[in-house]
């Protein structure tokens, strides 16, 4: 093979070589920002307003035994989750529910259902609680009831907040 021959062998070795690796580092590139972490603003346009929590998916059953004797409740959720209102990361928590019944309880299924709406909504921890004590007094009627909800840390930061009702004296 000639010199001249050669050489140009290695030109076109070399330009296939440069067309292939800008051909890598594009799709590199583009995979890259396809990738890249979503802003905050994603994560917000995917919260759910508190709005669309149903109460009415609560379903009281009679307490058969409120002519005889007291008794208090509590219910835990262990794996409660809703969004943060202000960057729409999520918020995991344990919902505790405590209650001295009147004449009805709540049938744990569809409080369940209940809290599960929570699931996409965007909801500060102090509004979870009160919420959710509104909603069962206002289906429930109990003699006491307070829920408190354990929240994870976010930031180094474990936040707890207990809500109280006293009922009607």
């Amino acid at each position: 093979m000639r010199i001249d021959q050669m050489n140009a062998n290695m030109r076109v070795i070399s330009i296939v070589y440069e067309l292939v690796k800008s051909q890598i580092r594009r799709i590199t590139m583009s995979n890259i920002s396809e990738k890249s972490p979503p802003t905050t603003q994603v994560f917000l346009s995917q919260c759910e307003s508190p709005d669309r929590i149903q109460a009415d998916v609560l379903d009281p059953i009679e307490y058969q035994y409120r002519d005889r004797r007291d008794i208090d409740i509590t219910i835990s959720q262990p794996e409660y989750t809703s969004l943060c209102p202000m960057t729409g990361l999520p918020d995991l928590g344990c919902i505790t529910i405590r209650y001295r019944p009147d004449v009805l309880i709540i049938e744990l299924k569809s409080l369940k259902y209940y809290l599960m709406q929570f699931r996409n909504v965007g909801i500060f921890y102090e509004h979870i609680v009160n919420r959710i004590l509104d909603d069962l007094v206002q289906a429930l009627k109990p003699k006491r009831m307070e829920v408190s909800g354990d929240f994870t840390a976010r930031g180094g930061i474990t936040t707890s907040v207990t809500a109280v009702y006293e009922g009607a004296t």
